[in-house]
């Protein structure tokens, strides 16, 4: 498999590559840099649309945010239901991203 990619994914239109980009590459990272502030503001659906869609396609996707409970206590919740998901996590490093996505691409191949 390709070396894991990053995307931005600013708007729905960005949904549908970024996905593809995953299911290529066994994986995507998206730091927080590259989220528009609506995947943060939860009552706008943004972040509801995106995770589902790679959790209906079962792609991989690790994002990456410094302090997810910057982004206020229902986005915390968020984060939290997600820490042990199998298609879809967040963490607070890019290494540790890599290493998530790294270990699920190694149990794919087996």
């Amino acid at each position: 498999m390709s070396a894991l990619q990053t995307a931005p994914i600013r708007s729905t239109a960005d949904i549908s590559p970024a996905l593809g980009m995953s299911l290529r590459h066994g994986g995507l990272i998206v730091t927080e840099a590259n989220l528009c502030a609506d995947f943060f503001n939860l009552r706008t659906g943004f972040a509801g649309e995106l995770l589902q869609k790679f959790v209906n396609y079962r792609a991989k996707l690790a994002i990456v945010l410094a302090d997810p409970k910057a982004h206020g206590e229902r986005f915390g919740e968020l984060v939290y239901e997600h820490q042990a998901h199998p298609h879809v996590r967040f963490f607070t490093s890019e290494a540790d991203a890599r290493g998530w996505l790294d270990e699920q691409r190694s149990h794919a191949q087996a």
